[in-house]
Formats: C-alpha cells, structure tokens, sequence
C-alpha cells in the first residue's frame, strides 16, 4: 500500500533493551556470574546495553558486517564475524558472480578490522567457554548478520547461545532457530519491511556512542546495580 507507515512497536533502542528485559526468558539470568551480553554494532549496543544495566551481567561485542548484495546493498547475501566466520545465503550464492562476493567480503572485513581496532585496541575477548551468551541486535530481517554472530560464537564454546531481538521477520526468526539453543523476538509482524519501520525514531548509531555505552558497562557485573 502506498504511503503505509506502520505504528512503532518500540520507541526507539533503548525502550527496545527495556522491552527485552521484562521477557522471563532474559531476565532470568539477572545476576548471573555465567552470562555475557555481546551486542551486534552498532545499533545492537544501546539495545544490549539497556539489557546488561538491568541484569547487572557484562556487556561485550560481537562484532559482525552485512554483506550487501552488488546493486542493492541494503539486502544482505550473507555476512562475517569474527573469528574468520563466512555466511553466505545458498539461495543467493550463485546469483552472485564469485569476484563479486570477493570484493564484497575483502571489504567489509576491513571495516570490521577497523572496527575491532577502534573498539577493543589491545583489550582481549572475554572467555566464552561455558557461558551463557546473550546475542542482541535492534532487529532481524534476513537473519545473515545474526546467524553469523551466532556461527561464531559457537566455536568459543559456551554452555547456550540465546538470540535476542525487539523485532523481527517472521521467516528470519524462525530459520535461526538452527543456531540458537533459544530466541527471544518480541514482535514477529507478518508484513515485516525493515527493522527500523517498527521503531518511532531509528536514528543512526555512531562509533562514539558504542565506545561511551561499553566504558559505562565496565561496572557490569558487580554486586551493584542502583547506577545505570
């Protein structure tokens, strides 16, 4: 229909985090000496960070890129995380001709580089091994960004992967359910579009925001939380 505009289902990342943090399923691990938060940047962070505030759990990144498919970048044919991981959507894998992908992927992996550098300089990566890893983003449309957080996390080890999200596609969030041991997405509405359609404001995360939410987070983890 032309000129449709859904009414929000969130306000904006941060009622987003809050929204997520009622659901029992995530505020069971308020506390938890065995649970990390990792958002997906950036818009996954304010999310994430609203969460971990909440739990009083750490809040660290799993740092991912879309690869756009050549002509309409905006659609993801797949994505990369850390750790080498590599997703490509079979359906999409021979509509693309391999140099392409190539570039694509060659590219976007500097910029994830970049962005582990300018995020983490010489901090480590926190031990996964036997944790209960909460996977947050601000929404889901094709799943790719997600589905290769998740790939990634995996080979770290950890006791369950949980994959959590204010919105969703219907179809993306179920097929993701092959990577996670649980999902959380609070709206699944059926004409999906784009994540940020679902949000009243949906502005842009900055670099400077993700670096000031994770210096603010540091505090996570211990045996208070009356400061958010």
């Amino acid at each position: 229909m032309f000129g449709f505009h859904p009414k929000p289902l969130v306000h904006d990342r941060i009622d987003a985090g809050r929204q997520l943090v009622r659901h029992s399923a995530i505020a069971a691990y308020r506390n938890r000496a065995d649970a990390i938060i990792l958002g997906l940047p950036r818009g996954g962070v304010p999310v994430a960070y609203e969460i971990a505030a909440a739990l009083n759990v750490p809040l660290d990144l799993m740092l991912v890129r879309k690869l756009g498919t050549p002509g309409h970048e905006e659609y993801a044919m797949g994505a990369i995380a850390m750790g080498g991981i590599v997703y490509v959507d079979p359906r999409l894998r021979y509509d693309v001709h391999e140099s392409d992908l190539k570039r694509v992927i060659q590219e976007e992996s500097a910029e994830l580089n970049r962005r582990n550098s300018h995020y983490r300089g010489a901090k480590p990566y926190p031990n996964l091994t036997g944790k209960h890893v909460l996977l947050v983003d601000d929404g889901i449309a094709t799943g790719a960004t997600m589905r290769a957080a998740a790939l990634a996390v995996r080979k770290l080890q950890p006791a369950r992967i949980i994959i959590a999200a204010p919105v969703g596609a219907p179809d993306s969030v179920r097929a993701l359910g092959d990577v996670a041991d649980e999902m959380v997405c609070l709206h699944q509405p059926p004409s999906f579009a784009s994540v940020g359609s679902w949000y009243g404001t949906f502005p842009q995360t900055e670099d400077e925001e993700v670096l000031g939410l994770l210096a603010k987070a540091e505090r996570f983890g211990s045996a208070s939380t009356d400061e958010h």
